[in-house]
């Protein structure tokens, strides 16, 4: 491992040393290559060197003891020594954390698709609950939200929505929420106050780039129609609405909230490249869990990664088990406490397999 390590803080320094050479400076491409790979490489150094700094500190504890001296001075050393041993333990599990194969995607912008499933009319309202509850996690974290396409109900409600997230490692956390998620509660049209079950289906994807997709403009078969929406929202007197199908693989993509025709077309193709990413990317990893497809199920109730209960306040994922009994803070946006057990159980799982290599 330390052998490892110190080649990736070689590779850290070499890479410093390249950031300030005229020749990159000028070139706007690799200095941003460049810097992607420092600020990737900068905590584990950092960890590193602190891990570094505390064995060089317990040594000369060591040393001080075995030097004698007087009782206060001993003292004084035995406390260095079990301190820097402390942080060695905890540094060091930190790095095996930080030296495991790292998701290419980790660092990237998501779009996310959120659709109602079972449960009509409760679904959708469900639907733009959860929209709202990214909304709000992503403005905590600091992120940028936009909305591409958005299909509303009368009750207001989305059928479905897509919209970009876009930040510093927004993939690393928002990867988690791929999947079918389901809610128990007394809808508002329910006279008798019975408690139903309804679903709705997450699918998260990395943006793409233009270069890590390379579309044939002949592959594309592109319609304009007029935009439409509940109760006469967002209702367009010219075809301003985008419908763009990728003939090879038959996906379809629709934009239609923006008025500009061409503000559509863009963002209709951004939702189609990251679309077609995820799913070159499904099928070289055969990660199940990658594909958009495998992401949502079917929207039935009986696929699902976590049940919102209203009527307990509790909050299930069920991947690990966690219950939490604060679903009012969760719906306004606190995520970080169903996410981070997410995280760590995802990496222990990996220790785990690593360890058995």
């Amino acid at each position: 491992m330390f052998d490892k390590l110190d080649a990736v803080r070689s590779r850290y320094d070499e890479i410093n040393r390249r950031l300030q050479e005229p020749d990159t400076v000028s070139d706007p491409a690799k200095y941003r290559d460049l810097m992607k790979d420092y600020k990737q490489l900068g905590p584990l150094v950092e960890t590193y060197e602190a891990w570094c700094a505390a064995r060089d500190g317990m040594e000369e504890a060591k040393q001080l003891l075995e030097e004698g001296g007087d009782a206060e001075l001993k003292e004084l050393a035995r406390d260095e020594l079990e301190e820097n041993r402390a942080k060695m333990e905890k540094l060091g599990a930190e790095l095996r954390i930080l030296l495991l194969p790292k998701d290419e995607n980790d660092e990237r912008s998501v779009i996310i698709e959120i659709r109602g499933g079972t449960g009509g009319d409760e679904a959708a309202l469900f639907a733009h609950s959860l929209y709202r509850m990214y909304n709000m996690y992503a403005e905590k974290k600091g992120w940028k939200t936009e909305i591409l396409s958005v299909n509303e109900t009368e009750l207001g409600g989305m059928k479905e929505v897509q919209f970009s997230v876009e930040g510093d490692g927004v993939y690393s956390r928002m990867k988690y929420e791929a999947g079918t998620h389901r809610v128990q509660r007394v809808p508002e049209t329910e006279t008798q106050g019975r408690v139903h079950t309804s679903a709705v289906t997450v699918a998260v994807m990395p943006e793409a780039d233009e270069v890590d997709i390379d579309i044939n403009p002949s592959d594309l078969k592109v319609d304009t129609f007029r935009a439409s929406g509940a109760g006469g929202q967002h209702v367009n007197k010219t075809s301003s609405a985008i419908r763009i199908t990728h003939l090879p693989t038959g996906t379809v993509v629709e934009c239609q909230d923006e008025r500009s025709q061409h503000k559509n077309r863009d963002r209709a193709m951004m939702v189609l490249r990251s679309r077609l990413l995820s799913e070159k990317q499904a099928a070289q990893k055969s990660e199940i869990d990658a594909t958009r497809r495998s992401q949502v199920g079917s929207g039935d109730r009986s696929e699902r990664i976590r049940t919102y209960n209203f009527p307990q306040g509790r909050v299930t994922d069920h991947r690990i088990g966690l219950t939490l009994y604060k679903l009012d803070n969760v719906m306004s946006g606190d995520l970080d406490e169903v996410i981070d057990p997410l995280i760590a159980a995802d990496q222990a799982e990996k220790l785990q397999a690593a360890s058995g290599e």
